[in-house]
């Protein structure tokens, strides 16, 4: 198909002068409007306002100028259908054989900060989707161009051929469609969250009969989980502060899909906590947590934790680090170290090592909302729920045991259960001091997690307390935490059998706190 007429009105001017001067050349008219139009003709290229083909002037502020058939017959007009020839003859309507066009700039109005509902609003595009749209369903008799990516390579094509291929059509109109489902998607989640805030709709709304998400390209990954596993990095468009989607690399080479996935959970369980903490996860699960006054006291204890497993883990910490800590990280080998900032010498010190990776996130304790979505893919569907923004309510906190626990020992099973949150399930940690000693993450009974725990803590579970993700529906794991000298447990309760377990309890001196709480993480 030869190209004789384009029309062209971008938001995103990128690269369109000179696109514009080569179509010119090749004897392209050229239609537009707007601050496109003006743009053009002050490069001196020839170009007819829309307004002359429409025989109507732009009105209501530049709201109506392209919703019209003149305009709207020139693209969805069938070539090699004769009645739609002889009806754009009789009307007079003149055929459009290729659309340019990129949308009001909304995203980037509402990422702005205090943008108004108002300039939100002004800047949803009515005319440009509605013209991209139906070039894209007539791709086989007219080019749409959405990216300014694509210019050089149709450009050469009609260069060289005097063509488009239908190929070429056919993969820029999927490129309109991806792109209008973004838009509009981008759309609905804003005007969504602003009806929450407003009002207008209420939790009962949060999960409606369907559901539209965008996401947006960080990186391809070099492979997934495994070498022969493809993999890519999306963002969502709206995702601000603390994710690891927004840290900023200052060393090492590029995140994998794994370093990705287990810095993202070792975040999730930082932002549980205020003080200076210093979190190691290793596949998914954390495998250190150390809280103190400093963030080198809480990295001491997060290594000390597990000095075997912190090796090729991930380190995120909630408080600048400084050279001291720099200093100990640098001593054993981390795929990964998060951190609000550094100081000039730690940056120093850290990128000596050519394999670490350095992020900076400075939101890094933002925490998620509870209308934010956790999704889990399954083969064919999506499972989405709300963030797991909880983690005690002080009103079901029920002592029940005779003996309770002292101030010290309620703080560590806090602590405790703030990493169980954030382990995979069945979950026990151990906790002493606001530092782990022992972590039993997923395991398919909860006695094997205890056991694990209890293995591994050795003599550090002496003294110690003890968490749980879910109630025991026995009480066989209370004679071996007693052997190992734990003196207090905390669990959601909720058992059939919760009475056996108090008991237990009770005979070997164990204060026990349910929480009437359940933390299950799969």
């Amino acid at each position: 198909m030869l190209i004789k007429r384009a029309l062209i009105s971008v938001s995103n001017k990128t690269g369109i002068v000179d696109f514009a001067r080569e179509l010119e050349q090749l004897g392209v008219e050229i239609l537009s409007t707007g601050g496109t139009e003006r743009e053009l003709k002050n490069a001196g290229i020839k170009v007819k306002n829309v307004s002359e083909v429409t025989g109507f002037p732009e009105c209501l502020d530049g709201r109506v100028k392209t919703l019209h058939p003149k305009i709207h017959g020139g693209i969805l007009a069938v070539r090699d259908n004769r009645e739609h020839i002889r009806q754009m003859e009789e009307l007079g309507i003149g055929l459009i054989d290729m659309v340019v066009i990129n949308l009001y700039p909304f995203k980037e109005t509402i990422l702005r900060e205090n943008t108004s509902m108002e300039d939100a609003i002004e800047n949803i595009d009515i005319g440009g989707p509605a013209m991209l749209r139906a070039a894209a369903k007539n791709y086989r008799d007219v080019v749409v161009v959405v990216d300014p990516s694509d210019y050089r390579p149709v450009l050469d094509e009609i260069k060289s051929t005097g063509k488009v291929d239908i190929k070429t059509r056919f993969r820029l109109a999927w490129k309109v469609f991806e792109h209008t489902g973004h838009y509009d998607t981008l759309v609905a989640g804003y005007l969504k969250e602003k009806a929450f805030e407003d009002g207008a709709i209420g939790e009962g709304d949060l999960f409606p009969g369907t559901i539209t998400m965008t996401y947006e390209k960080v990186q391809d990954m070099r492979y997934g989980e495994n070498p022969r596993q493809k993999a890519a990095f999306y963002k969502e468009t709206m995702a601000r502060g603390g994710y690891i989607v927004n840290a900023i690399q200052l060393h090492g080479k590029e995140l994998s899909f794994n370093n990705v996935n287990d810095a993202n959970g070792a975040l999730e369980l930082l932002k549980e906590f205020d003080e200076p903490t210093v979190v190691a996860v290793k596949h998914a699960n954390p495998c250190g947590v150390g809280s103190a006054g400093s963030i080198y006291e809480a990295y001491i204890k997060a290594y000390e934790a597990d000095p075997v497993s912190i090796f090729g883990g991930i380190v995120a910490a909630n408080r600048e680090i400084e050279e001291k800590t720099a200093e100990e990280i640098n001593k054993t080998f981390v795929e990964i170290v998060i951190a609000p900032s550094y100081t000039e010498k730690a940056l120093e010190i850290l990128t000596k090592k050519k394999n670490i990776r350095v992020l900076k996130l400075d939101d890094i304790t933002r925490k998620p909302s509870s209308r934010d979505f956790d999704m889990k893919r399954v083969s064919g569907g999506l499972l989405v729920q709300e963030y797991n923004t909880g983690l005690i309510n002080a009103d079901d906190i029920k002592y029940v045991t005779s003996k309770k626990p002292d101030e010290k020992q309620m703080e560590d099973l806090i602590f405790a259960m703030k990493v169980v949150k954030h382990t995979k399930s069945n979950a026990i940690v151990l906790a002493k001091n606001k530092q782990t000693v022992g972590i039993g993450p997923g395991q398919a009974n909860r006695v094997t997690s205890v056991k694990i725990a209890l293995d591994y803590a050795k003599e550090k579970a002496r003294g110690a307390v003890l968490a749980s993700d879910a109630f025991f529906p026995f009480p066989d794991w209370i004679e071996m935490a007693a052997a190992s000298g734990i003196v207090a447990v905390m669990q959601p309760g909720g058992s059939l059998r919760d009475q056996e377990s108090i008991d237990e309890c009770n005979e070997k001196g164990i204060a026990m706190v349910f929480t009437g709480m359940r933390h299950f993480k799969h």
